[in-house]
């Protein structure tokens, strides 16, 4: 009997001791707005209940494991949703797991990661601008990385998704506030290995003072599997904020080229947020001009975010948007934002 005891209690220690190594977590955001929405270049206005009005709902898994000497096995299994319809990814033909799918090692040295994950071009656009990862009102975002299928035949000026598949990264440790990211995708064409996507991104956090930015060379499309783009694309973008405490402003400026046109996308963009009642006001104004076709196309968006706790907040705002030679849009949007 007393073995049969002391065989339970260990038993027992070592499912604790493997609970406490490993760890599983489900969580997710789910962000819905009512709106009218009317882009440049759009014939008429829609009115619209949708998913995603300041960040892109998702749910999905991670985890880590406990390895030993400072060493963890990391996952990342993660899924767009639109909230408004309960349809799966950001638009029709969206892998499942576009958001996530990898698995990494990290420690002392940084960490090392394989599958899908983000690109270099998305989280210091994030970062540097006060509407964060909105795709529908944040003005640098819809520059870079929303195309309008419309009369003005708008397309991103970031060559390839905001997201790699195929992808190994390898990011530092913090340094004193810095850190970067290392990435390569690679494309994985028959006959053709030779395609394929090259970056980097940093970001330097030193009490209130923000710096960021990357550098993209694209030649891979992307999610999924990826074609070759047909020529060779570069991107860079660099990014500054200052937080005063009674205001944070941002600036940004970045380029894309393509070789096989002689033409830039030049983005320059100021905008700012300031603390107000519970809540933050937030502005942000960019230019995109494109030299080849005397073309540019200029977005405002003011607006204001309240946190209804740390979990939940609700939002509404106002954008403005034109481009040469198009009708203006003009947009409203009102929704709500919950984590879990």
């Amino acid at each position: 009997m007393y073995r049969h005891l002391i065989a339970l209690a260990a038993a027992t220690l070592c499912a604790a001791t493997a609970h406490a190594q490993t760890s599983v977590t489900l969580s997710g955001l789910t962000d819905v707005y009512v709106g009218s929405m009317k882009m440049a270049g759009d014939a008429d206005r829609s009115s619209v209940v949708n998913s995603g009005g300041m960040t892109t709902s998702w749910f999905g898994f991670t985890g880590s494991e406990d390895l030993g000497g400072g060493l963890k096995a990391n996952f990342q299994l993660t899924s767009f949703i639109q909230v408004d319809a309960g349809t799966q990814g950001r638009f029709p033909g969206d892998t499942f797991f576009s958001r996530d799918a990898n698995v990494s090692l990290s420690g002392s040295f940084g960490s090392v990661l394989l599958g899908r994950w983000m690109a270099p071009n998305f989280l210091p656009s994030v970062v540097g601008n006060p509407l964060g990862d909105s795709f529908t009102f944040s003005p640098l975002i819809l520059h870079k990385n929303v195309p309008l299928f419309n009369a003005s035949g708008w397309q991103a000026t970031t060559p390839s998704d905001t997201g790699w598949s195929n992808q190994i990264a390898y990011s530092t440790p913090d340094i004193g506030g810095f850190k970067a990211n290392l990435q390569y995708q690679f494309g994985e064409l028959p006959g053709d290995n030779g395609k394929k996507n090259v970056g980097a991104n940093f970001f330097y956090f030193g009490g209130p003072l923000t710096l960021t930015g990357y550098y993209e060379r694209d030649q891979i499309s992307n999610p999924g599997q990826g074609t070759y783009l047909g020529t060779t694309k570069k991107d860079w973008m660099l990014a500054a904020a200052y937080d005063f405490n009674v205001v944070k402003p941002y600036l940004s400026y970045g380029q894309t080229k393509a070789d096989n046109s002689p033409g830039k996308a030049k983005t320059m963009q100021v905008g700012a947020s300031a603390p107000l009642g519970g809540g933050s006001l937030l502005a942000s104004w960019v230019k995109t001009e494109l030299t080849d076709s005397d073309l540019d196309r200029k977005t405002f968006t003011l607006g204001y975010d309240y946190n209804l706790s740390k979990r939940t907040d609700v939002y509404a705002m106002y954008m403005n948007d034109k481009i040469t030679n198009q009708s203006t849009g003009n947009s409203f949007g009102v929704g709500i934002r919950h984590r879990f």
